[in-house]
């Protein structure tokens, strides 16, 4: 292709086979002046707008030009066609794809990057869509045109728990270890052969690839295995992950799987019946009457009122009427409640109880001691009144009224239960003695390693199986510190509720600080601030909260 501009002197040819914008220029006597934007305009007249034009040769032609000087054979532009690069990640599984557009010379085609892909062996995940919207658009820049596949790792095997309603022996609490107000509810029972748990294996996970066609294994599963003691419970003869009930009793849910504990249900406890000592669930209809003793490794669930009389559960208490203890009186002051879980009644008078979980009450605590590992909480659907006595709890205390207008001495202990001092102090001495036993153990290994030949092979093997053995224990000690360190610290956060009032005679004693309530006071909060230990009322608490936000 060639063409001339009359008047001017300029003449452009296309040479085929350098693809090359030749530009002569024979001065003319009258030509009119021209500029960059005119000679571009001519340019693309005679369609060679989209070549790869020089500068420095356009800036050449002007000034030979506006000199009138003869010019022969000048290389102004060129034909350049689209360029590409792939780049695959070093992790194999993606490719990126940057090209630039064409100038006059070939656009970049799809068999183009076909071609590349498969020069550099990429066979897996190679996206169509994409690489036709790089061709429609002429460029791209970091398109993504390969995509390899990530493994799916495998999901844990797990429990299924087939029953509907089982009691648990471990407390639900929360991330703030605030323990859930629940309903205790009844003793469930399920008979031999009923279905307790059902255990689904873990699975293999999906196998990834990459860009190239690398198989990508994937993670199994974590597997997830029966307890080795789980009493009242069988395997099914055909199903060796399908756990049934080999008695009739109470299902609890425990470590690794599910427990049956036999249900002693008998009418009334009184001097006919006798005390109660049983390794599993009591279940009483009627009253206990006072002087009597209960014992039992599980739940004791009483349809009636307990007098003066003593309950030991390893599990929870459910006292469907009152308890009624003998605080004051020498014959029954040694009377006590005490159990490993959660503590419910509808109301508590002159009682002593202990809950290594949390103390729920439903109408009224009178001159009682109570002590829970964390919560106690008195009123649900009726009065909700602690009156006179003690109230010991990690966590919280709360009521809807504490404390009785008649100004009864009424004590609020709060905060750090000295138990998780004592199991932090034992922790920290177990896991020092594992890691001097440890350090012992590392010391042979190296010697060992160092000396070839001085320590017996089995030695050896022995030595390291120990340390195994010693490092899993001390991670795991390690674990159980860190939560009892965040709770330590969180008792520190404890604090004593009155949702409706507060009366003068109440004393709280939290993390070595007292305070003493004078005067009669609405719905408000006890908890360590700035100023120490003090009385919040909810207005208070509600225009410190307005003020934060």
């Amino acid at each position: 292709m060639s063409g001339q501009l009359q008047g001017q002197g300029l003449t452009f040819r296309l040479e085929a086979q350098s693809r090359t914008l030749i530009a002569d220029l024979q001065p003319a006597p009258e030509a009119a002046p021209i500029d960059e934007v005119w000679l571009k305009a001519r340019l693309a007249e005679s369609g060679w707008a989209g070549l790869r034009i020089s500068p420095e040769a356009v800036s050449a032609l002007l000034e030979h030009y506006q000199q009138s000087r003869a010019l022969a054979g000048l290389q102004l532009g060129e034909c350049v066609d689209a360029s590409l690069k792939i780049t695959i990640s070093p992790d194999r599984m993606q490719v990126l794809l940057d090209s630039e557009a064409a100038q006059g010379g070939e656009p970049i085609s799809r068999e183009q990057i076909l071609d590349e892909l498969k020069a550099q062996s990429v066979s897996y995940g190679i996206q169509s869509e994409a690489i036709d919207q790089a061709v429609a658009a002429g460029e791209a820049h970091g398109l993504c045109i390969a995509q390899g596949l990530a493994p799916v790792a495998g999901a844990d095997g797990y429990l299924e728990c087939l029953q509907p309603i089982v009691r648990s022996r471990v407390p639900t609490v929360d991330e703030f270890d605030h323990t859930d107000f629940r309903d205790l509810g009844e003793i469930l029972t399920v008979n031999a052969g009923d279905r307790l748990m059902l255990r689904h294996p873990p699975t293999a996970g999906i196998a990834g690839c990459t860009v190239l066609g690398a198989s990508l294994p994937a993670t199994a599963g974590k597997d997830v295995s029966y307890a080795a003691a789980l009493p009242g419970t069988s395997p099914a003869p055909d199903n060796p992950d399908l756990l049934l009930a080999a008695i009739n009793g109470q299902p609890v849910l425990t470590e690794g799987g599910m427990i049956v504990e036999p249900v002693f249900a008998i009418e009334s406890v009184n001097a006919a019946s006798g005390n109660v000592r049983f390794n599993g669930s009591v279940k009483i209809r009627g009253d206990v009457q006072a002087g009597m003793t209960i014992q039992a490794t599980g739940d004791i669930e009483v349809g009636g009122v307990v007098e003066a009389a003593s309950l030991d559960a390893g599990g929870s208490i459910v006292i469907k009427g009152g308890a009624m203890g003998g605080l004051g009186h020498q014959e029954g002051s040694q009377r006590l409640l005490r159990c490993g879980g959660s503590f419910s009644a509808a109301y508590a008078q002159q009682a002593r109880v202990e809950a290594g979980d949390s103390i729920f009450i439903d109408d009224s605590a009178m001159q009682c001691e109570l002590c829970a590992v964390n919560n106690i909480h008195v009123g649900n659907s009726r009065r909700g009144q602690i009156i006179g006595g003690r109230a010991q709890a990690t966590l919280s205390i709360s009521a809807r009224v504490i404390g009785s207008p008649n100004r009864v001495a009424t004590l609020i202990e709060i905060g750090v239960n000295p138990v998780l001092h004592k199991q932090h102090q034992q922790i920290v001495k177990d896991r020092e003695a594992r890691e001097n036993q440890l350090m012992e153990v590392s010391k042979l290994i190296d010697f060992a390693r160092k000396h070839p030949g001085k320590v017996p092979a089995e030695m050896f093997d022995k030595a390291h199986r120990t340390a195994a053995a010693l490092s899993s224990e001390i991670a795991e000690i390690r674990t159980e510190q860190q939560v009892l360190e965040r709770k330590i610290e969180r008792s520190k956060l404890s604090r004593v509720i009155a949702e409706q009032a507060i009366h003068e005679g109440v004393e709280v004693l939290l993390c070595g600080h007292h305070f003493r309530v004078f005067g009669e006071h609405g719905a408000g909060t006890i908890s360590i601030g700035d100023q120490g230990l003090g009385f919040l009322s909810e207005e208070e608490i509600a225009r410190i909260g307005a003020h934060k936000a």
